[in-house]
């Protein structure tokens, strides 16, 4: 019997769930997909947000054949033979084959470089997805070739809705009468990932010999805990593993941060992988606490990529030790969100104009640049200037975290601005 997951997925765009953002009415892929005017194209997100059956609705919506290849097993063999099958196929259909890649980040350059020709002639229309940004695992050539899409995660609503579909839409478990008393457990574990969610309750169902079933979250989580290997049905624990490795360096615990990048790289793991995850914590987590750490991830990454595996461990098992072992701030981080969501709720201000360059006359005659004071002119390279546009003035963005080097900061600033930021 198919798993639950697959039994309910679904059909067309009107049942599948989130993702209003880009198959929403008025939507570019929507009306690509209306018109059959589909590009090429990468769905990037995380896990169980429904790239796969965002894809295979787009070719039966256009009535496509249908070509899917897992980048985990398969090769540029297997590339040349569905491509010569899509090209085969093209003299008989006048509708473009869909070659859905599952995992397109774990494609090397070659097997991304034998996808070329195709996509570039109209072989195939491709539909990538990726759980990684696109920008660093798809090659240039054939990313300018692609239109991405950000599929974002679901919502705690669509997550419950599909729950409730799947107890009285599934062939299965409608013929029980099973009661979703609490849902909470079922979403924790699941970690947003529809799938996940789909297979912990049906593990949940099949542990109750009778049909009259009320779901509680004692009731979950009692039953996943019993159960962990069958529910991560793959026992790769690819995500679980990275967010085990990451929380244990956010909490400088330098041995268990240490225990899961050995998980990675006995699973296999894609050393650069992890190195760019180091990368991004090292601004994320560790920050102006300590800026070496930026310093020291970036080098990590760049010697990881040049010495390759199996020497590449003892890098990046030193980048995971010190980044355990350094003061942690996320300062800068909340800072740049707390500016963008500012930005969205208050459009494009306007620059003020002693800000503006003036390259022409006319500009000049605008009074653009007009009255701005050169810093280094004055006393300690500072002068009290107003940079932020006037409907911000005095906005705080950035809040020092409680550590040595971020302590300086704030004194800097309050020395530097008095009461004007709050600092």
């Amino acid at each position: 019997m198919q798993p639950l997951a697959e039994r309910i997925r679904p059909k067309n765009l009107d049942t599948y769930l989130g993702q209003q953002h880009i198959i929403g009415p008025g939507s570019a892929l929507r009306n690509a997909i209306q018109h059959n005017l589909l590009p090429s194209m990468i769905l990037w997100g995380p896990p169980g947000v429904g790239k796969t059956s965002l894809a295979l609705i787009i070719a039966n919506e256009l009535k496509r054949p249908f070509y899917l290849l897992s980048a985990i097993n398969s090769g540029v063999k297997d590339v040349r033979e569905v491509i010569e099958k899509a090209s085969d196929n093209n003299i008989f259909n006048q509708n473009k084959p869909v070659l859905f890649i599952d995992e397109i980040h774990r494609f090397s350059k070659s097997q991304q470089d034998s996808l070329l020709g195709a996509v570039e002639k109209g072989v195939v229309t491709l539909i990538g997805a990726t759980t990684e940004n696109p920008s660093f695992e798809v090659i240039p050539a054939l990313l300018s070739r692609c239109q991405v899409y950000v599929l974002k995660s679901l919502e705690e609503n669509d997550l419950q809705q599909l729950l409730l579909s799947a107890i009285k839409e599934d062939e299965f478990l409608s013929r029980k009468n099973i009661t979703l008393k609490e849902h909470e457990a079922l979403i924790r574990v699941s970690g947003g990932d529809a799938r996940k969610l789909l297979n912990a309750l049906e593990i949940t169902v099949n542990s109750q010999n009778s049909n009259d079933i009320v779901i509680t979250n004692d009731l979950v989580l009692n039953v996943i805990q019993q159960n962990l290997a069958m529910y991560d049905k793959s026992g790769k624990q690819h995500y679980d593993i990275i967010s085990a490795f990451i929380k244990s360096i956010r909490g400088s615990d330098p041995n268990a941060a240490l225990y899961y990048l050995a998980r990675m790289i006995k699973g296999g793991e894609d050393p650069l992988f992890i190195a760019r995850r180091l990368v991004i914590l090292s601004s994320e987590d560790v920050g102006n606490a300590n800026p070496n750490a930026l310093l020291l991830a970036n080098n990590c990454f760049n010697a990881v990529n040049v010495i390759g595996m199996p020497e590449a461990r003892i890098i990046l098992a030193q980048c995971v030790t010190y980044l355990a072992c350094s003061a942690k701030s996320n300062a800068s981080y909340m800072a740049i969100d707390e500016a963008l969501e500012t930005v969205n709720k208050t459009g494009d201000l306007p620059v003020p104009l002693h800000l503006r360059n003036a390259p022409t006359k006319l500009m000049k005659n605008l009074n653009y640049g007009k009255d701005y004071q050169y810093a280094h002119s004055y006393e300690n390279n500072f002068i009290d200037l107003e940079f932020l546009p006037d409907e911000l003035s005095g906005k705080k963005f950035y809040e020092p975290g409680n550590n040595a080097r971020e302590n300086e900061q704030r004194t800097f600033l309050k020395m530097r601005w008095k009461e004007k930021y709050g600092y």
